[in-house]
């Protein structure tokens, strides 16, 4: 799927079972709520910190896709188009860090 696609089902998604989007800021607010879902997740499971064990059954992949859903409402409500931007966003990447992370001695 592109993300062209995913911006347009979100939208449908909104309009049949949504009634509304949330304004900019209130899914700003929301965006970072499910970052740090994301947050929480990898530090207790991947880091140092124990893992309590109501967390123990939250699925990454999840709250992973619930901070794209907000994303793309972000993207669909302000008019930017998320599929350009983002290889747009690759391309400055690729040519700013052509060989910056191949000469990285931390990396090797």
């Amino acid at each position: 799927m592109s993300l062209k696609q995913a911006q347009l089902d979100v939208d449908n998604w909104i309009k049949e079972h949504g009634v509304r989007y949330f304004n900019e800021l209130t899914n700003m607010a929301q965006l970072t709520e499910e970052v740090g879902e994301v947050a929480r997740i990898i530090a207790r499971r991947y880091g140092e910190q124990s893992e309590k064990e109501s967390d123990k059954n939250k699925d990454l992949g999840e709250e992973l896709a619930d901070v794209i859903f907000v994303a793309l409402c972000l993207a669909n409500q302000t008019g930017v188009d998320l599929e350009s931007a983002f290889y747009k966003k690759l391309d400055y990447k690729t040519e700013r860090d052509h060989d910056r992370h191949k000469n990285n001695e931390k990396l090797k």
